[in-house]
């Protein structure tokens, strides 16, 4: 944080303090530790601080030149044209919640008139607020000065010797200065070979040589001109196989970083090795906590779920271990669900900005073919590359990457050169890949505005086949002036005693029945409880499991917040939703759940709340099996969900079932009727409502309206994807490998070995499919392009166990493409 950032606006240049952000030119007073070990003891807090700056009390506003970042809500979601994925809702890739239970019942204690008291769960409670109030004041006692983090990645694929770095690590240099933080990842630093990815034998040489090397670069004589600090000095590094992070800071920042944290994640073979994976590493800047993750994920054009699944291991496993005192920081920074969690780690989100970057290896999406994303990426244009590049596509649609924001993609595809050229791998002798923005940086920030992205950029050198990216961040950086949070906590506290001392905690509800009506599949539904603290005391109240049992309730609902303390007079309010997945849908279907559940409320030295959930399920084909579909000639919304109910209303004779499903034909009718001519059909995706609509005139047998074909395709995708059981089983799944030879047994096999009615059914789709292709001249469709959707639609996931079963799962699949291939082609079935 040089001097060329203090006159920002909203700075001061004009105090001894603010030379510990620039280059000094001379020795500067080294700050004492600020650490507060506990804020429920006055007596123990130090009264030290780092010798900040205190010229503003507010952040200052950010650089207004610097580049926006892109917004993933401007990426069109209609640009998604992989018709092998499935409709499907948003799902969270990042690490998802669980039941927030803060204290164990066994600390229980049930006092003489009933009442039941967990000393644990108040302290918790108490101690959240008490942060919460401190948090919602930090502006009081926090000063915040701008500072600059560099982060560059780069695979390296196995090459590098003493190739000047310069142009890479220092290209900004000239118009930003140096950075405070320089964050360099690297992937492939060795062959990615069965000996290195088992051993690590090269990974601890070559890791050192790179690190050598950025050292040397931003300690050249040219950018310290012989000033000690001006230098840069290692902070930490971490190496997995082919992957290596290192951080390296300004020598006079290096006394104002603490709780250094280190983690490496294999997501390779078997799902643990570190072919694939992250390393990554989290400190405390003067007191902003900054998390860096440097990942390689999965590759081929067509792996996009291989890399969201990736992003999702990497992101729920890093965890960093860095003891009680640095997680106390942590919950004071914001994260304070960390106080109810208990433990002494914190994950990547739990950080007040985080930087993820490396070869991420999304690809643009195969509808554009290869020979054009090459045309286009040679005479740099874009715009068509980037609306098809599968990141933002993903991004758009809430499978990845949520809530991370990624500057814009100026700058031509990184991968794939011929090694030692500018050029484009388009050699004849080697496979011809579609240039790609394999390599990315993207970042997360508690605080939005604490961020602004200055440049996102890539260098030319050349030696590898991708080419490096960087980009300079300006960030807000805080730093806490403890006598001023001192003085605040007692503010805090004394207002909490006024009102802890007098009698028993009281609360009223607005209501203790919440009654869901009619909830159909794939719908969210949410009810607001309102408590109001009516008592003269604090009322900390909690949701707590029933007896023998851990979750606080059934998995179709959730419930937010499930703990909180209000004071007299506050209230709040706690949102319960139901949502019927998958999953729940067959189990109502199957009658082993029912909508019905309570959930218990627990006032911490006072009585427990009972409220009761219920919902009546509009029953769905959706989730349901082809065995059961065929048995009923009516709407399956009449068909009753209670087993006795349908007994009694329906003879079921197995030999009068239809032969498949009339949702089936229904929605195959249509799609004929609507015109198979239509371009880019299963390819463009459906109007959403339209999508719902359908559904319901499936479920009441109501006639369709007049919806779009690309709507009714998209429904006939999800409904096949969303059976409870798949039409091919993976029992069938090919164990040999097929070839040209053997395929037309292996096919009639295959055929033999299938259900009556999932043969019925396949038959019937596949014949579909048959007459789609036949109008490919109109839909421009392919034969592969169908394939992958039979495989998506039809066939279940392989299930393999350790390492046979996750090598053999690509080339399963790709069996059973080739067999839906075969079918789609042949004369005959």
């Amino acid at each position: 944080m040089d001097n060329n950032w203090t006159n920002a606006p909203g700075g001061s240049n004009n105090s001894a303090a603010n030379n510990r952000w620039a280059a000094p030119a001379g020795n500067d007073q080294q700050p004492t530790n600020n650490y507060v070990p506990n804020y429920g003891n006055p007596s123990q807090m130090i009264n030290q601080n780092y010798g900040a700056p205190q010229q503003h009390q507010q952040p200052p506003p950010q650089r207004q030149q610097a580049p926006p970042p892109r917004s993933v809500s401007n990426i069109s979601s209609a640009s998604h044209s992989s018709a092998a994925a499935p409709p499907a809702t948003p799902t969270t890739s990042q690490k998802a919640p669980t039941d927030p239970i803060i204290a164990d019942r066994a600390g229980d204690e049930e006092t003489e008139d009933g009442r039941i008291r967990n000393k644990e769960a108040a302290s918790k409670i108490r101690d959240a607020w008490i942060y919460k109030q401190i948090r919602a004041r930090q502006d009081e006692f926090t000063t915040y000065q701008q500072g600059r983090i560099f982060v560059g990645t780069w695979n390296v694929n196995a090459k590098g010797k003493d190739e000047n770095l310069s142009s890479w690590l220092c290209a900004d240099w000239h118009q930003y200065g140096p950075p405070d933080i320089v964050v360099v990842g690297f992937q492939e630093m060795v062959d990615l070979n069965a000996v290195n990815v088992a051993v690590e034998n090269k990974s601890q040489q070559r890791s050192q040589f790179w690190v050598d090397r950025i050292r040397s670069t931003l300690n050249s004589r040219e950018n310290t001109m012989g000033d000690p600090m001006r230098a840069y000095t290692q902070l930490a590094v971490k190496y997995l196989v082919g992957l290596l992070v290192c951080v390296f800071v300004k020598a006079p920042h290096k006394p104002h970083l603490k709780y250094v944290g280190t983690d490496s994640v294999g997501v390779g073979v078997m799902g643990v090795m570190g072919n694939k994976g992250g390393v990554s590493i989290r400190l405390q800047f003067y007191d902003t906590t900054l998390c860096f993750v440097c990942t390689h994920l999965a590759a081929h054009r067509e792996n996009v779920a291989g890399r969201n699944a990736d992003f999702a291991n990497v992101f729920s496993k890093t965890s960093f271990e860095i003891g009680e005192e640095a997680v106390s920081e942590v919950i004071r920074s914001g994260s304070l669900n960390k106080l109810s969690a208990g433990t002494s780690s914190v994950g990547i989100s739990e950080h007040d900005i985080s930087f993820w970057f490396g070869d991420l290896n999304y690809r643009v999406d195969e509808s554009i073919p290869t020979e054009r994303v090459l045309e286009l990426s040679k005479a740099n244009q874009l715009s068509e590359l980037i609306e098809q590049d599968q990141l933002n596509v993903e991004r758009a649609q809430g499978r990845v990457f949520q809530d991370w924001e990624e500057g814009q993609l100026a700058f031509k595809p990184t991968y794939k050169y011929q090694p030692g050229t500018d050029l484009y791998e388009e050699r004849p002798d080697k496979k011809l890949r579609a240039p790609a923005w394999c390599d990315r940086i993207l970042w997360l920030a508690q605080e939005p505005g604490h961020v602004s992205q200055l440049n996102y950029v890539r260098s030319e050198i050349n030696f590898s086949d991708h080419k490096p990216v960087m980009s300079t961040f300006l960030v807000t950086i805080k730093d806490v002036v403890l006598s001023k949070r001192m003085q605040v906590y007692k503010e805090v506290i004394r207002l909490l005693d006024t009102f802890e001392n007098n009698s028993l905690p009281m609360v009223s509800l607005d209501r203790i029945k919440l009654d869901f009506g009619e909830v159909r599949y794939d719908q969210r539904v949410t009810l607001p409880i309102i408590i109001t603290n009516t008592g003269k005391v604090v009322a900390p109240f909690r949701l707590v499991p029933k007896l023998e049992e851990e979750a606080l309730c059934k998995p179709w609902v959730t419930v937010s917040p499930a703990y909180g303390m209000l004071i007299p007079g506050e209230q709040t309010e706690i949102e319960v939703t139901i949502a019927i997945n998958n999953a729940t849908a067959h189990a109502l279907n199957t009658s082993r759940e029912v909508l019905e559940d309570s959930l218990i409320l627990r006032l911490e030295n006072g009585r427990d709340y009972y409220i009761s959930v219920s919902g009546k399920y509009a029953r769905s084909c959706f989730g349901m099996s082809v065995d059961d579909l065929v048995l009923y000639t009516d709407p399956i919304r009449a068909v009753p969900l209670d087993p006795i109910l349908r007994a009694e209303k329906y003879d079921i004779n197995t030999k009068a079932a239809m032969c498949v499903p009339k949702e089936l034909w229904r929605i195959i009718d249509a799609i004929y009727e609507r015109g198979l001519d239509e371009r880019d059909l299963f390819s463009t995706p459906g109007n959403p409502d339209e999508v719902y609509q359908i559904r319901e005139c499936l479920d009441t047998g109501a006639p369709f309206g007049n919806f779009s074909v690309h709507s009714m395709t998209e429904a006939l995708q999800s409904f096949l994807s969303n059976l409870s059981s798949p039409v091919v089983p993976s029992s069938l799944f090919p164990t040999l490998d097929i070839d040209a030879q053997n395929i037309q047994s292996f096919a009639r096999k295959f055929l033999e070995d299938m259900p009556p009615i999932q043969y019925n059914v396949f038959i019937y789709t596949v014949s579909f499919f048959r007459e789609v292709l036949s109008h490919r001249q109109g839909n421009r469709l392919s034969p592969a392009k169908i394939a992958r959707i039979c495989c998506t639609c039809l066939v279940s996931s392989a299930q393999g166990n350790g390492e046979e079963g996750a090598e053999s799962l690509p080339k399963k699949r790709g069996n059973m493409q080739q067999i839906m291939l075969h079918f789609l082609e042949t004369n005959s079935i």
